[in-house]
């Protein structure tokens, strides 16, 4: 503030107004001190600013899955792309951790909230019974929870939504697996108790239901490959197999396809298979991937933004980003005995 002040020729308590934005300087002082400052190099310290109670300018991101399987998830890959897209507009930080469940992951929330390490937090993989709103709520620390669904009931201030129609994506798979003469369906799922799963696995009964399928159901895992290898070699080689896979992410999607080619089992001559998150990987293998896509990176930027307004004292918002679209590749197909679906 010294070099600053003398540089400029003000006083170092114009100098303290200028660069903290506060009144008792003219614009054009304020202009000149920051000028300066940027000749110099100058940054605020996080330190200082979380010990005078400005904020550490880092948000945090907690993930409470088996580390194993994030290296390979290509949502949280691009998730968290977008976030840093978003937060580099406002050269704010990421502090990331993951954790072995929701319990240690609200003890992280209290340990970062009693040491001022984050202004906010992004909350992902939203549970049933997630206890997590409300302990945010509790904290007063600013938070967007992503792929959760509005709840009417909740009254949490400081808590933004920012969502994706889960169930319409899980109705628009089957509609395509119903029309190509699919009857026997297994959604190969990620892992009990997070509330998409929930959704998605409800939405699969509801729409077997309304079409009075009896041989339709859910299998959980843990998102990773070898779950969904194992998975699939048990359901292929049961007495009545089923005819279509839907598997919750491209990773267990692939290593399902690997998984039956080693059975002798035809993708999709014997069976058809969805992956419900698009990427590189479903094109990287034989045959493509029919898979759910959507924007994820856009996905995340909306989450980060949606924290930055809370930060900048914004209201409160919920907002859903579009449905993903299913782009129909080579893994799906006719049934084998079923008829064309009708034009139209």
């Amino acid at each position: 503030m010294k070099d600053i002040a003398r540089r400029a020729g003000v006083s170092e308590s114009a100098v303290s107004f200028a660069l903290n934005d506060r009144p008792g300087v003219s614009d054009v002082t304020r202009d000149r001190v920051r000028r300066v400052a940027e000749q110099l190099g100058w940054h605020p310290s996080t330190a200082a600013r979380a010990l005078s109670g400005e904020g550490s300018a880092t948000v945090g991101l907690v993930v409470a899955r088996p580390a194993g399987t994030l290296g390979v998830d290509s949502f949280f890959l691009q998730l968290i792309s977008g976030i840093q897209e978003a937060l580099a507009e406002r050269r704010l930080g990421l502090l990331f951790q993951v954790v072995e469940d929701v319990a240690a992951e609200c003890a992280v929330y209290q340990r970062w909230w009693a040491e001022h390490r984050v202004d906010g937090v992004l909350v992902v993989d939203p549970r049933t019974d997630d206890p997590r709103p409300a302990l945010l709520d509790e904290l007063g620390l600013p938070a967007v929870l992503t792929g959760g669904v509005p709840d009417p009931d909740a009254d949490h201030s400081g808590l933004s939504t920012v969502w994706a129609d889960d169930a319409g994506a899980m109705a628009s798979v089957v509609d395509h697996l119903h029309a190509l003469g699919h009857r026997r369906i297994v959604h190969i799922a990620g892992l009990p108790g997070l509330a998409h799963t929930e959704r998605r696995i409800r939405t699969l009964r509801a729409e077997a239901e309304r079409r009075d399928l009896s041989e339709v159901r859910s299998v959980t895992t843990d998102y990773s490959d070898s779950e969904g290898a194992a998975v699939t070699r048990r359901v292929l080689s049961a007495p009545s197999p089923p005819t279509a896979l839907v598997y919750d992410n491209d990773v267990m999607a692939v290593a399902g396809v690997a998984a039956a080619a080693a059975l002798g089992v035809s993708v999709p001559g014997d069976v058809s298979v969805v992956a419900w998150e698009d990427s590189a990987l479903c094109r990287m293998v034989h045959p493509w991937l029919t898979a759910l896509s959507r924007d994820t990176v856009s996905f995340g930027r909306t989450a980060a933004r949606e924290l930055l307004s809370l930060l900048d004292d914004g209201p409160a918002a919920t907002v859903q980003v579009p449905l993903p679209t299913l782009i129909e590749r080579e893994s799906t197909g006719l049934r084998a005995g079923a008829e064309p679906p009708l034009p139209g």
